[in-house]
């Protein structure tokens, strides 16, 4: 698929959420202010491609031509943020990228606040379920690797696409477990037996994407839009008032050992194979594999920038990165899922109302937020 890229796109350095070890940081401006609880750090300059990007075509200037900045707004992990946009910027060294991390429910408010004199360019990263909710702050875009990627992970309109899909699972703490003798859970079913009750990290659904897409999977799965929440309501009870405010919390506080089980993403749970001490598992009551989703944001002020970083986060080059190093499920149809990955063909699958989920969002958050004042 062609894409669209001026002559004028520009290269980028790179703002980033934690610096590789080892790395200089490289030289960056300001960006705007972040919220308070948004984090930005100077990213490291010295990491290489492996292959060329998919995103540079024939007859186009070279990387190290373009400059310019791209401002990009993230809920992913430190580390495969900072892996990808210092792959980004060691292919586009003269581009000054300026990231702004948060949960994806606040991003996605930020940019439905600054619609009117956008700031952001590109949001990377949150279910595409929570993206097609603010849709109308994006503006549509098909990008080069459109070929590659399967129409169940992008938009009909071109408003986002999918850059890796997401199973939710149960990530455990196998040594408080055993020390309990209690068994290993592996259903959503099994955290609202009373063993579990103040034992188990959730996120806030308002906060988080992915802990909002874990509200609409464990609800589709346990009776619906209406039954279900009966079920959700038992699991809450069992949370005994312990709910955590970002879901990067979650994996982390059950490997520290505050929590026997999470609710996390396959991407969060990979990255500790070879920790013997805890575990995770695809509920077999049911998953959801929404994928993570990449857009571009309307009015960017940097557009054509942000077409270029879309079409590098799609690209092989960075899709193999991502699944090799931090454990991600490539989107493209011509990649193998990484080593310890069950195919999505294997897990349980509930299913899952995409349009239900992102237009009926602010109801249902609503709805589990009485849930927690009853």
């Amino acid at each position: 698929m062609k894409k669209v890229l001026s002559a004028a796109m520009a290269t980028m350095m790179v703002l980033s959420l934690a610096a590789c070890g080892g790395s200089k940081p490289a030289e960056t401006t300001a960006a705007p202010a972040p919220a308070a609880s948004e984090a930005r750090t100077e990213a490291p300059a010295e990491t290489k491609a492996d292959a060329p990007a998919e995103s540079q075509a024939a007859g186009e200037k070279a990387p190290e031509d373009y400059s310019g900045t791209v401002v990009v707004y993230s809920p992913h992990d430190a580390d495969p943020l900072n892996a990808g946009v210092n792959l980004f910027m060691a292919k586009y060294p003269n581009v000054k990228v300026e990231v702004v991390a948060a949960g994806t429910g606040e991003l996605c408010n930020r940019i439905a606040a600054e619609s009117a004199n956008p700031i952001a360019d590109v949001l990377w990263g949150g279910g595409a379920d929570s993206l097609a909710a603010f849709k109308e702050y994006f503006a549509p875009y098909v990008c080069a690797n459109d070929d590659v990627i399967d129409a169940a992970y992008k938009d009909p309109d071109g408003l986002w696409i999918g850059e890796s899909p997401l199973p939710m699972v149960l990530f455990y703490n196998k040594e408080l477990i055993e020390k309990d003798g209690m068994e290993i859970p592996d259903t959503w079913e099994d955290l609202t037996q009373p063993e579990w009750k103040g034992k188990i990290a959730y996120c806030l659904p308002s906060k988080s994407g992915s802990a909002y897409t874990q509200l609409v999977t464990m609800l589709l799965g346990h009776g619906g839009k209406e039954e279900g929440w009966t079920f959700i309501k038992q699991l809450y009870d069992n949370l005994d008032g312990k709910i955590v405010d970002s879901s990067g919390k979650c994996h982390k506080m059950v490997a520290d050992g505050e929590f026997y089980v999470g609710l996390t993403l396959e991407k969060a749970a990979v990255q500790y194979k070879d920790n013997d001490k805890v575990g995770f598992c695809y509920p077999q009551d049911g998953t959801s594999a929404v994928p993570d989703g990449v857009a571009l944001v309307k009015g960017a002020p940097n557009e054509e920038n942000a077409k270029l970083f879309i079409d590098f986060v799609t690209s092989k080059e960075c899709q193999t990165e991502q699944s090799q190093n931090w454990g991600r499920r490539p989107v493209r149809s011509d990649m193998e899922v990484g080593e310890g990955l069950a195919k999505l063909s294997e897990l349980v699958l509930v299913d899952y109302d995409f349009d239900w989920a992102a237009n009926d969002k602010e109801g249902i958050i609503e709805q589990f937020n009485d849930i927690m004042v009853d």
